[in-house]
């Protein structure tokens, strides 16, 4: 298969596949990077990066506030490219869950 034909077959994805493809790419890429995972019990069962306590909706709202990647690193200095990368495309396939979790802690 020609990086063309793959290229044509990626567009077709939805959100969810495009993320999660890409979430397979950074991880081979990065050598183990963990990606994004939910557990329940941890963070309220919130998408979080990797084995960590932060949560995707978190970063998203950090990033809606005017933060930087740059930024983030100096907040989060053990984060990778790998990890924001995966957090925004947990974020961009996933709008609903993230606008909910924000809703939710507005509120508390």
């Amino acid at each position: 298969m020609t990086i063309q034909e793959l290229e044509t077959q990626v567009l077709t994805l939805n959100l969810a596949d495009k993320a999660k493809l890409i979430s397979i790419l950074t991880q081979n890429l990065t050598n183990g990077s963990l990606g994004i995972k939910k557990a329940p019990g941890v963070c309220g069962g919130d998408a979080c990066v990797g084995n960590t306590r932060i949560q995707v909706w978190v970063l998203v709202g950090y990033r809606r506030l005017g933060c930087s990647d740059a930024e983030l690193f100096k907040c989060y200095p053990h984060l990778t490219a790998a990890d924001l990368v995966n957090a925004w495309a947990y974020a961009d396939a996933y709008p609903e869950e993230i606008e909910q979790a924000i809703k939710e802690n507005e509120e508390a």
